[in-house]
């Protein structure tokens, strides 16, 4: 087997004090879930066994959620946007979030509004399919050098979608403002000063995935995983999922791992302080949905006292997790992931091959006895940088 070396620079979470949020739990993922399970072409992501990749690199098990497959948006973010939208205009209109349906609000002929957001795409994506299933309008802004094929995607559903030249920071507070000038509802996915309830609900939403893998895993009959890897950008995703699984397992029973890429390691930056570390700049990295410098206020606690490890890595990373999963070793079942999406099992196969293996495989607690799961949070969503990555070799590999 060859071998590289890949930038991964782990820290161990000092702060590490596991407790629970009554926000973030099995209770509130399961009503989440009710909602989705009402929505047109819900069925739950598939959950694949890495059989031979976790012989390879010497554990039990490798799992992987498939989020590629969620709805026809391959990609997770829609679970967030739709059932906060749906709360908030349940608490707007005064109508019942339990019997609440997108298509008999869009046949009750209410007046139109519009949700505004900040998206590096997916989240966007999202938003925009849920204002066109309501019936509703929807401006979502994106970041500097945001992808063509990703603006193409939220176009295509209807919605106005704007490019700044700012950062994805930024950009979210030029939504803020031009929402308050315009009386738009905005459905971001981090919180601020006021604005707490709709990114809690968003978090709740991306809850989904998780009840739905322990769900799988019983039904395979499996053990509870040993490792849970969560890539991050604010921290939504990564507090929601991580908030619901320290519910139903209890957090000092699992090693869970926050991964980012260096160029927008804001969290792995704050676990090394102890407080919030917010970063600015270009935030330039392949990794479009995790390229976010400001943690999420709401995601961070959780995260700080339940999240084991927090990895910063290059890159490069991501590139190798893209490429393995869509060409795996033996009869490993195949999957196609974006760049955010293949981050974290890009961190199991750069230790798979690297010269120093073994001491990180024990920094990470990784054992024969191990049980790993990781989500590929989406597939291809920029089409021309996913074969640019898997076919023509970006971003590759360095050999020792």
């Amino acid at each position: 087997m060859s071998q590289f070396a890949l930038k991964m620079d782990i820290v161990d979470n000092a702060r590490f004090s596991p407790k629970p949020d009554p926000r973030f739990n099995r209770e509130a993922a399961i009503s989440a879930r009710r909602f989705h399970q009402g929505l047109t072409g819900y069925r739950p992501t598939p959950l694949n066994t890495m059989r031979q990749f976790a012989h390879e690199l010497g554990v039990a098990q490798v799992l992987v959620k498939d989020e590629s497959q969620r709805f026809d948006l391959n990609a997770f973010k829609i679970l967030g946007g739709t059932w906060a939208i749906a709360r908030l205009l349940c608490r707007k209109l005064d109508l019942n979030i339990e019997n609440f349906s997108f298509r008999q609000f869009r046949e009750a002929g209410h007046p139109k509004m519009t949700f505004t957001t900040t998206t590096d795409g997916n989240h966007g994506r999202g938003v925009a399919w849920a204002a066109r299933a309501l019936g509703q309008n929807a401006v979502i802004y994106m970041p500097k050098g945001s992808s063509p094929w990703r603006v193409k995607h939220i176009t295509d559903l209807g919605a106005e979608c704007i490019v700044t030249d700012m950062n994805y920071d930024d950009t979210v507070r030029l939504t803020m403002r031009t929402a308050a000038e315009h009386g738009w509802e905005v459905v971001q996915d981090t919180a601020w000063e006021g604005y707490t309830d709709v990114p809690t609900w968003i978090m709740q939403g991306y809850a989904t995935l998780a009840d739905e893998a322990a769900e799988q895993m019983e039904a395979m009959r499996l053990k509870p995983p040993t490792h849970i890897l969560l890539q991050a950008g604010v921290g939504a995703m990564a507090g929601g999922v991580l908030g619901y699984f320290a519910d139903r397992y209890g957090a000092e029973n699992f090693n869970a791992i926050i991964v980012e890429p260096d160029r927008a390691d804001c969290l792995y930056r704050s676990a090394i302080k102890g407080d919030m570390v917010n970063i600015g700049g270009e935030l330039n990295t392949i990794m479009a949905g995790l390229a976010c410098g400001e943690p999420n206020p709401l995601g961070w606690p959780l995260l700080r006292d339940n999240a084991r490890q927090f990895i910063s890595c290059e890159d490069s990373v991501a590139a190798l997790g893209m490429r393995v999963l869509g060409n795996p070793p033996a009869q490993d079942p195949r999957t196609i992931s974006g760049e955010s999406g293949a981050v974290c099992f890009g961190v199991l196969a750069a230790i798979l091959h690297h010269p120093q293996r073994d001491a990180l495989k024990k920094q990470l607690n990784l054992t024969p006895e191990s049980r790993i799961l990781t989500i590929s949070t989406e597939g291809d969503t920029d089409p021309q940088h996913y074969r640019e990555v898997v076919w023509e070799g970006k971003n590759g590999i360095t050999h020792c």
